[in-house]
């Protein structure tokens, strides 16, 4: 389910997943940037992967950096991407360590906010 999302509606920790989202895929020259909170508040940041032997979207990376760290769940995800909404193993990976309700926030690449959707 999408929900709608202005930028003003967003709590200041959203908007940080964000804007590390988006660095991260400008950094890299990547065609996503992702960004994940874990229940701590940490967060892990990530980009496209996109080698020869293994290829992984932004957002299930920054979640496999977030479990490959000891994260036991996550409070919110977010994705800088012209895509229009993420794929489905996407939601699996973020739904796995999260949870169904889990936020994941989008956002186009120059960072306007894009509708919402949990996990589930």
């Amino acid at each position: 389910m999408l929900l709608a999302m202005s930028d003003d509606a967003l709590n200041p920790e959203d908007r940080k997943i964000i804007t590390l989202a988006r660095s991260a895929r400008a950094r890299n020259g990547a065609p996503e940037g992702a960004a994940v909170r874990d229940e701590t508040g940490r967060t892990y940041v990530a980009s496209t992967v996109a080698l020869e032997s293994l290829r992984l979207s932004a957002l299930r990376t920054a979640v496999a950096m977030a479990v490959a760290s000891g994260a036991r769940s996550l409070e919110a995800a977010a994705v800088v991407t012209e895509a229009g909404e993420p794929t489905a193993e996407d939601l699996a990976a973020v739904r796995d360590l999260g949870g169904a309700g889990t936020p994941v926030l989008l956002a186009a690449p120059d960072g306007t906010p894009r509708p919402t959707t949990t996990a589930g």
